[in-house]
């Protein structure tokens, strides 16, 4: 792209680009120019916008974060309603059936942007995971308070198996992602007991 032509909204425009690459190519292939040339743009639009390349990664990886904190919402709305295993596996299937598993990919990949990412944020953890974890956690405390699981459940325990056992199974697949009942054979093995002690 000739320089001086303006761009309208360039940081979405190089955003989306760089989840393309990330999907297609994965971690190894995010460079500046990968980005510049998915976006069509000039390299030097990237810099004009972001300290450096790590402080873009760092904004697209909040960015995600952000997304999960609206899911957050939407998922804490859910309890009390249909089934514990079906809004669980509903949320997992968003969470990963997106580009947070290339998200997370990229944070393990690249330490700089993970050790920044830590350094701007409060929870402990792999950032995005984290909070997807603190997510389910949070869903897991209002059912147990509607007595939909039971009272002592431990729900930080689960949350980590959910999210563990929901990464491993979108992770580093080739073709189609998992299908809801791969992801829901996970969930109902993973909250079983605390369904179960609910009814005792």
């Amino acid at each position: 792209m000739p320089t001086g032509v303006y761009i309208h909204d360039a940081r979405r425009q190089l955003f989306d680009a760089a989840e393309r690459v990330l999907l297609r190519d994965g971690p190894s292939a995010l460079t500046s120019r990968a980005i510049a040339t998915e976006a069509g743009v000039a390299k030097g639009v990237l810099h004009r916008h972001f300290a450096d390349f790590d402080a873009f990664l760092v904004e697209l990886a909040q960015a995600r974060v952000a997304r999960i904190e609206g899911q957050a919402g939407a998922l804490r709305e859910s309890a009390g309603t249909g089934t514990v295993a079906g809004n669980l596996t509903g949320a997992l299937m968003d969470l990963f059936g997106s580009v947070t598993v290339a998200i997370v990919s990229l944070v393990i990949f690249r330490d700089e942007l993970r050790v920044r990412l830590r350094n701007a944020r409060s929870a402990q953890g792999v950032p995005v995971l984290a909070e997807a974890g603190a997510m389910i956690a949070s869903y897991l405390t209002d059912e147990c308070e509607l007595g939909r699981i039971a009272a002592d459940s431990d729900v930080d325990s689960l949350a980590v198996s959910l999210i563990g056992g929901g990464y491993v199974l979108f992770a580093g697949r080739e073709g189609a992602p998992p299908g809801t009942e791969a992801v829901n054979k996970v969930v109902t093995t993973v909250i079983a007991d605390v369904v179960q002690r609910r009814l005792l």
